[in-house]
């Protein structure tokens, strides 16, 4: 989903153990990446699996680093934030986009249909949307977002800047 953008610059929203950060610089080795978490014990495995890595405590809610990022990831963290915030973090994500950047996102979602092995959920901290859902709230925040995968309670999800068409 990060073909065909140039990253020079990578915000990775709620790194985690730092993963997909090996991941995404894997695949952009020349790129610079700050990873935001609102753990510091899991920053502390992100520290040491991706030491070329900065990474900050903050929370999904907070504002984001200054960008411009000429690429936007997040994996398995935006489905504990309730709809209003995921709505107002794609608002905040669109606006530290690079021109010709991408936000790319991979999570937990309600599936459209059952599912026969469910992701485990815990009340009151999963809070998955549909993927139309995310969809509209992209849109709505100035970006073409294109689903990539939708398998079962899953998806992938790539959004670029209105204007920039995806490769």
């Amino acid at each position: 989903a990060t073909s065909g953008v140039a990253a020079r610059r990578i915000l990775d929203l709620g790194s985690g153990t730092g993963v997909t950060a090996q991941h995404v610089l894997a695949r952009h080795p020349d790129a610079s990446l700050i990873g935001i978490d609102a753990s510091d014990h899991m920053l502390t495995h992100a520290r040491t699996a991706v030491p070329e890595a900065s990474s900050r405590v903050a929370r999904l809610e907070d504002p984001l680093p200054p960008g411009p990022f000429d690429l936007v990831v997040s994996a398995f963290a935006v489905h504990h934030l309730e709809a209003g915030q995921k709505a107002a973090l794609f608002g905040r994500v669109a606006s530290v986009l690079a021109t010709g950047g991408r936000f790319v996102l991979a999570d937990v979602v309600v599936p459209s249909r059952p599912v026969d092995r469910p992701v485990p959920l815990e009340p009151g901290i999963d809070r998955p949307s549909s993927v139309r859902d995310h969809l509209d709230w992209l849109a709505d925040a100035g970006l073409h977002p294109e689903v990539i995968v939708e398998e079962g309670d899953l998806a992938v999800i790539r959004a670029d800047p209105v204007g920039v068409s995806g490769g």
